[in-house]
């Protein structure tokens, strides 16, 4: 014991308020800023959060859908919380504003459907090395034992959760709670300060018990309380919160306070928390491996498109200070200058001349500056701290403007969103759609929303055309003649082209056997241009593939002949050839390997088989206690929605992986499906 944690943590400090969808983040941020005086009053979620995500697509859906920044003082230090979405849909927001955050206060109910999100969330938060505290919300309205509730909620994380407050009851119904470690009751007062009282003599001996459980989870870590807890004497209760801050900041321990965000019970005692053992910006600093001293470092957690003040790039203060007007560089030698200082209340922003370190603020106008980047004040690039790559994409739409005017404005609408949001991706098709791809229905709904929102832009969506193919099952040979004659040089080629089969996966394949020069060698490239240009769209109207073409015989006229000739003549050779090649379309079929919590695999293997899947096996998820791989092969055409079953099927946590895998014969039904689409897109 002594001091392990070094003392309390002082100077702004970074918290990230992350948990499952509808767990009570939202309510809790305006909880905690009500608490401190940031805003006069907690107003419900359901009529609009007064700095919390209010967008108009978080109210259309009762969601948040990204990432709500506001800074507030408490106890004469600078807290800054970031509300983050808690849709899996949605969860690559929290990822950038994690790596530069100090501690992660994760909002957990007493629900047993929500603990394989709940895992999702502590897997991130394990991966990126973060502290943690858990709040335990809404126990006003559970009607299980806390310590049962954490018994449920513990396979959802390999770090122990260590409860550090019981709730307090009369007749049934949770009126406060007592704190393990002061051994103090709170007797809880809507929205206001709890009021202190001695520990009633029924609760002592769970109390008591519940202590010593607190204490043998700390001893651990502390030889020196073993050694008190062995010899039955009493610890100082300053070195128990010692030893509480250092296993916190050390991520030994998930200590779990109680409370309900809704009525502003438990605030109080999750802040002071906050206050005494959070890390602060230096122990960020060393979790990203930043070297001590140097320059004033910067890392980006958001970006932001205002309606009229720009763009705004949200970063934290990790070393150093930074001033309004400083010029900046990133990692890969991009430079801006900042052209503003705010520090953001939601919406609201105040204007700052400078800013220290360990403060988060919004930096003006840096348009080449992206979410995720380090940032250096000077002329010497910085080492990247936090490098990341967005997850896989699961589901696609293809977009085009409702009106024409707006193709242009679509383009540079997107690209914005682009930069908000990352993990959106965008391609532009040789078709003229724009396909965009992302995490779910939802996520690529709330796009949309925006671009009419926000850009008065109206889309019409579709599904992403597949990309079919065709081949051919037998070969033949077929003469090719282009003659024409309109007065002066008339146009003549003859070709003879043999075409067979290739194997499945070889693409294209040209020859000649041409001897004696009955085609010139200078129309012999002709005569492949030609033929490639047939393959582009053969009989059915999508490429042709795995395909041999040789040029065996043909004749040519000295004045009328040329490489337009040929080409048309190869065409034509091609077109005529086709239907006596047993023509037939090949899809895309996909490798995929579906995640899903093991009391859920049934389902999916049930889903899977009626999309055409075959299903080739699965197995335990590597380094992921209770979770499945489910592997098979799919069609690219079942593919689109699959996401959307599989959501449902898993209380919104299932994901999967596609990678290409081979192309396979269409016929029957689904060919005569494909053809009709086909030929209703012509």
């Amino acid at each position: 014991m002594g001091n392990r944690a070094g003392g309390r943590r002082t100077g702004p400090k970074c918290i990230a308020i992350v948990g499952p969808f509808a767990s009570g983040k939202t309510t809790l941020l305006e909880a905690l800023l009500a608490r401190t005086g940031a805003i006069q009053r907690q107003n419900p979620v359901s009529s609009g959060s007064t700095v919390g995500d209010s967008s108009a697509e978080a109210r259309a859906h009762q969601m948040s859908v990204e990432a709500c920044v506001a800074t507030t003082e408490f106890m004469g230090e600078s807290l800054t919380f970031i509300d983050c979405p808690g849709s899996i849909e949605f969860a690559y927001e929290a990822e950038p504003v994690l790596a530069a955050c100090d501690l992660a206060v994760v909002v957990a109910e007493p629900d047993e459907k929500k603990i394989p999100a709940l895992q999702l969330i502590m897997r991130t938060l394990d991966e990126l090395g973060i502290p943690r505290v858990l709040f335990l919300n809404k126990v006003d309205k559970s009607t299980e034992g806390v310590r049962d509730t954490l018994k449920m909620l513990q396979p959802a994380s390999v770090t122990p959760l260590l409860l550090r407050q019981i709730p307090l009851r009369k007749d049934g119904v949770i009126v406060g709670s007592i704190d393990l470690a002061l051994e103090r009751a709170y007797i809880y007062r809507e929205h206001a300060e709890s009021e202190i009282a001695p520990i009633p003599d029924d609760e002592k001996a769970r109390e008591i018990e519940a202590r010593f459980s607190m204490l043998e989870r700390l001893a651990d870590h502390d030889d020196v309380l073993m050694e008190q807890l062995l010899d039955e004497i009493e610890p100082p209760r300053d070195e128990i919160f010692d030893d509480l801050a250092a296993d916190l900041r050390d991520g030994a321990v998930i200590p779990v306070l109680i409370g309900s965000a809704e009525r502003g019970n438990g605030i109080l005692r999750l802040l002071k928390t906050i206050r005494h053992d959070a890390p602060d910006a230096a122990a960020t600093r060393g979790r990203l491996g930043l070297e001590p001293g140097g320059s004033t470092i910067l890392q980006v957690m958001k970006t932001i498109h205002t309606p009229h003040g720009g763009k705004l790039s949200v970063a934290r203060v990790l070393a150093g200070e930074i001033a309004d007007g400083t010029e900046i560089v990133t990692s890969d030698g991009r430079s801006a200058r900042i052209s503003g200082l705010y520090r953001l209340l939601g919406r609201d922003q105040t204007k700052l001349p400078k800013a220290g370190e360990g403060e988060t603020v919004a930096l003006g106008k840096l348009d080449d500056i992206r979410t995720g980047d380090t940032l250096a004040a000077g002329k010497s690039p910085p080492a990247a701290l936090a490098p990341r790559s967005a997850p896989e994409p699961v589901y696609a739409i293809a977009l085009r403007p409702l009106e024409r005017k707006d193709e242009v404005k679509l383009s540079a609408s997107l690209q914005k969103l682009a930069e908000e949001d990352p993990s959106l991706i965008i391609e532009h098709q040789d078709t003229g759609e724009t396909v965009i791809s992302g995490h779910g229905e939802m996520h690529l709904r709330v796009t949309t929303e925006r671009l009419d929102s926000k850009y008065q832009i109206t889309v019409q969506s579709s599904r992403p055309g597949v990309p079919y193919c065709e081949t051919i099952r037998k070969g033949t040979s077929q003469r090719g003649r282009h003659k024409k004659q309109s007065g002066g040089h008339g146009q003549f080629g003859d070709v003879v082209l043999d075409i067979k089969p290739l194997p499945r996966g070889s693409g294209f394949e040209f020859t000649d056997t041409i001897t004696g020069g009955v085609v010139p060698k200078q129309y012999i490239p002709s005569v492949e241009s030609g033929v490639r240009d047939f393959l582009k769209s053969g009989t059915f109207g999508f490429p042709v593939v795995d395909i041999a073409v040789n040029l065996s015989d043909g004749s040519y006229h000295t004045v009328d002949s040329s490489d337009m000739a040929f080409q048309m003549a190869a065409k034509l050779a091609m077109r005529e050839a086709m239907p006596a090649c047993s023509p037939v379309i090949l899809e895309p079929v996909m490798k995929i390997e579906v995640f899903t919590p093991s009391d859920s695999t049934a389902k999916v293997t049930a889903i899977l088989p009626q999309r055409r899947g075959q299903i080739l096996g699965f197995d335990a998820r590597p380094g992921w206690d209770g979770w499945d791989v489910v592997e098979a092969l799919m069609p690219q055409s079942e593919i689109g929605d699959l996401i959307v079953e599989l959501r449902s099927a898993t209380a919104g946590v299932a994901t999967y992986r596609a990678t290409f895998d081979h192309m396979a014969e269409l016929a029957g039904r689904q060919a005569d499906e494909v053809m009709n689409a086909r030929n209703k897109a012509a």
